[in-house]
C-alpha cells in the first residue's frame, strides 16, 4: 500500500487535489496536523470533487503521533535539500507499504526529521534557481514513479469506464 503522508499542509486546494489522486490509484492519505484549514473547507471539497466520499485517509495531531502509529514504517521524505533523485530509489516491491512524506507549502519538513534520516531523502530534479514545485503536482510526480516501477499494479491502463474501443467506435455528427 502506498501511503502519501503530507506534513501539516496549508493549502486546501493542493490538499484536495491529493486526495482526488490518492483515490485514482487506490493510496491512503496521512495528513499530519496541525492544518490551518477544516478538512470540511468546500475549497477542499471542490478539488476533490466527488473522490472524497471514497479516500481512505487519516489523520494526526502530531508528527509524534503519527510515528505512534506507524513506529517501524521507512518513510521516504521528499525535499530539496536531498542529492538522490527520486527515480533512483527501488519502490518494485508491490507488497511493501511505501509512506511518501512531502511538506509544507512555505518551509517543508522540518530540518530535524529530514536530519535523522539522509539515506531517505529523495528529490525531484529542476534548474537551479527553482526553490520548489507546486505540493500536488511534486506528490503526482514522485508517486507515480512508484506505480510505474510496480507496473501500475492494480490500476487500468486502458478505458474502462467508456470501454477500450470508445475512441474508435464513438459515433461522428
Amino acid at each position: 500500500m502506498i501511503h502519501i503522508v503530507l506534513y501539516r499542509p496549508e493549502k486546501p486546494q493542493n490538499t484536495g487535489n491529493i486526495m482526488r489522486t490518492c483515490v485514482a490509484i487506490n493510496a491512503t492519505l496521512d495528513i499530519i496536523g496541525p492544518i490551518s484549514f477544516s478538512l470540511n473547507e468546500k475549497d477542499l471539497k471542490r478539488a476533490g470533487m466527488d473522490y472524497i466520499d471514497s479516500l481512505k485517509w487519516n489523520f494526526f495531531s502530531s508528527f509524534e503521533d503519527y510515528l505512534k502509529e506507524y513506529p517501524n514504517i521507512n518513510t521516504y521524505y521528499v525535499t530539496r535539500y536531498s542529492n538522490k533523485v527520486y527515480s533512483t530509489f527501488d519502490f518494485s516491491d508491490s507488497t511493501k507499504d511505501i509512506f511518501l512524506m512531502f511538506g509544507r507549502e512555505s518551509t517543508g519538513i522540518p530540518h530535524d526529521i529530514l536530519r535523522s534520516h539522509p539515506d531517505r531523502l529523495l528529490r525531484i530534479p529542476m534548474v537551479p534557481e527553482a526553490r520548489s514545485l507546486n505540493l500536488s503536482n511534486s506528490v503526482a510526480i514522485v508517486v507515480y514513479e512508484v506505480l510505474r516501477q510496480q507496473n501500475f499494479n492494480n490500476l487500468s491502463t486502458s478505458e474502462a469506464i467508456k470501454g477500450e474501443e470508445f475512441l474508435m467506435n464513438e459515433k461522428r455528427d
